[in-house]
């Protein structure tokens, strides 16, 4: 991280098939190696799979569940006189997508499914409808601030 100023953001070209800035973020999220076609096909597949079972809009269940995920409040470490506590604070709009976009991502690639695009539908599908291990790992992280929100008058 630059001490000097903050890093600048660099704006994303929506993805060519449905114009969606969120979607292109998603996919450079998702994306190894460099390799943004893969990924492309990924998403668009996952898309596809998403339509055929739920005979819905892939996108709206895309948002769909990234609401569903997208963390209020996390804990943030504060060291106050040699004790370190879990402070709780809000979530900035911007790291609430990226969070989401994240956990997401990784929670997809850790289910049982054979190929990439069956685990993002899958997840996408389960978000949506609130649960899935995303969502688990949403919870999980109000549950944890809402634990500490002893200490949340040491927020700075």
């Amino acid at each position: 991280m630059s001490r000097r100023h903050r890093a600048e953001k660099r704006d994303v070209i929506p993805d060519p098939k449905f114009g969606d800035l969120v979607v292109t973020k998603f996919m450079n999220s998702l994306m190894q190696d460099g390799k943004k076609s893969v990924a492309e096909s990924i998403v668009y597949g996952a898309f596809d799979i998403v339509q055929q079972k739920t005979r819905q809009d892939p996108i709206n269940v895309f948002h769909g569940a990234l609401d569903n995920i997208r963390p209020a409040v996390e804990v943030r470490s504060r060291r106050v006189g040699g004790a370190t506590y879990q402070v709780p604070v809000e979530v900035r709009t911007d790291r609430q997508q990226a969070l989401a976009i994240r956990w997401l991502i990784e929670s997809a690639r850790k289910r049982g499914e054979n190929t990439m695009r069956e685990r993002l539908s899958g997840e996408l599908m389960d978000a949506m409808n609130g649960r899935g291990q995303a969502v688990k790992k949403r919870e999980d992280t109000h549950r944890m601030a809402d634990a500490n929100r002893a200490f949340s008058h040491y927020r700075w």
